[in-house]
């Protein structure tokens, strides 16, 4: 993709901050909307340059006038576990109306549209690894459900535009992604793992622990989602991709490589499995393979220090360990 303007909608949170530090790498100019409930400041706003400028906005409402936008990255949504209790209307309405208004602003200035869903839509999964074909198994009454369900309708809606305006929409569904920035009070498992371990706190592992994820270090989705923003028209209008990787791992067996990489004097802990939580969640990624020659690369014990290490400089802790 040449230099553009680039609109990030949740561009102080945790995959949005990332993708805008690789759209200025490559030269492109960038605008922020972002209300903050969920991002974290970045000290390079507070001076705001011709390549990076930053609008408080809820995109519940209306986008403000932003001139000669060419990509508009749709990542705005609470998507943490603790936030699907607390936040449910909020939740739908910016995956619904949100999407709405994201769509609308492309619509305007002629713009492509990249979405960020979720592997949410695939609900508690009944097909192992979940093909993009795959239409879910998704309980429209239980916490997910307006994560999960406003995350489907807004694809629909995308690919509502897409027929009806000829909008140039690319959606990508996100597996379990993790890495430095992502919130330590989030929910998800893995901040919630290295956090208890970085505190000597016993890690509590939900249900049995034979629960089985995939983990996506972020800068291999961000490498990812650019090789979809890098296709051409004819080739990324329409397309939908899962992005994540393919080594499984049980939960239980996640808590012990946390174990074996934090020091820690942590065990591991069993507490009841929340409502809804998916009994597995492994992509299929032969469509990525082939048509974004993308997979993921970084070993998990990697990403763990990597993320560990973040923690420990930006998210102190008082920890009962001598690390």
């Amino acid at each position: 993709m040449s230099a553009t303007r680039a609109v990030v909608t949740g561009g102080l949170g945790f995959i949005g901050s990332h993708l805008v530090d690789s759209l200025r790498e490559d030269g492109h100019e960038v605008v922020i909307l972002d209300n903050g409930v969920t991002g974290q400041h970045r000290p390079e706003l507070d001076a705001p340059t011709d390549q990076l400028k930053m609008i408080d906005h809820n995109v519940q409402n209306p986008f403000p006038s932003i001139e000669d936008v060419d990509v508009i990255y749709h990542f705005a949504s609470r998507a943490s576990p603790a936030s699907f209790d607390n936040h449910p209307v909020s939740i739908a309405l910016t995956n619904s109306i949100g999407t709405k208004h994201a769509l609308d602003f492309a619509v305007k200035h002629d713009a492509t549209m990249v979405l960020a869903s979720s592997s949410g839509v695939y609900g508690d999964p009944e097909v192992s690894p979940q093909p993009e074909t795959y239409t879910g198994n998704v309980d429209l009454h239980n916490t997910r459900a307006p994560y999960d369900e406003s995350k489907r309708f807004a694809e629909v809606l995308a690919e509502a535009y897409l027929r009806k305006y000829d909008l140039d929409v690319r959606i990508i569904r996100p597996f379990n992604v993790y890495g430095p920035r992502m919130r330590p009070d989030d929910g998800r498992v893995i901040p919630n793992f290295l956090m208890q371990a970085l505190s000597g706190e016993p890690l509590t592992v939900y249900g049995d622990g034979t629960q089985t994820r995939c983990f996506c270090y972020v800068s291999d989705l961000i490498g990812g989602i650019r090789k979809l923003d890098a296709l051409p028209t004819d080739e990324g209008c329409g397309l939908v991709v899962n992005l994540g990787s393919e080594d499984v791992i049980s939960i239980r067996e996640l808590a012990e490589r946390v174990l074996s990489v934090v020091d820690t004097s942590s065990e591991i802990s069993y507490e009841q499995q929340p409502d809804g939580d998916p009994t597995s969640r492994r992509p299929d990624l032969q469509r990525t393979k082939s048509v974004l020659n993308w997979e993921a690369s970084t070993n998990l014990n990697t990403g763990l220090r990597r993320t560990a290490e973040w923690y420990r400089k930006y998210a102190p802790v008082q920890s009962t360990t001598d690390d």
